[in-house]
């Protein structure tokens, strides 16, 4: 059975970090393409960041503006997102997804960035 597992949200002021972490079980991770999505209350879900498989390539939306960093230790099965100089519109839950021929999606973490 496979299965996602996020960690590593929580309350932060503005400005803080954050590391979000995606436990992988059942299925060969370091074959599989991760992404980082969120979701606010009241929006659709957005691509935050993208790894390839070996961790070689990654990608991030315009929004990051360089304060994200996406990463990923196939030797523990984990990726990782870290949340640097977050900002209140960062509140959202962000979820972990990992696709290949199929895809999975983690049940999600929350992040809140308020004073």
């Amino acid at each position: 059975q496979v299965q996602l597992v996020e960690s590593g949200g929580g309350v932060v002021q503005p400005g803080g970090s954050l590391r979000l972490s995606c436990a992988a079980r059942g299925l060969p991770f370091s074959t599989y393409v991760l992404r980082w999505y969120r979701q606010a209350p009241g929006k659709e879900r957005e691509l935050v960041a993208t790894i390839t498989g070996t961790g070689e390539i990654t990608t991030y939306a315009d929004f990051v503006m360089g304060r994200f960093a996406i990463s990923r230790d196939n030797t523990k099965d984990t990726g990782y997102l870290q949340l640097n100089g977050l900002l209140p519109e960062d509140t959202a839950m962000y979820y972990c997804y990992v696709f290949r021929e199929n895809s999975y999606w983690g049940q999600g973490t929350q992040v809140t960035v308020s004073s």
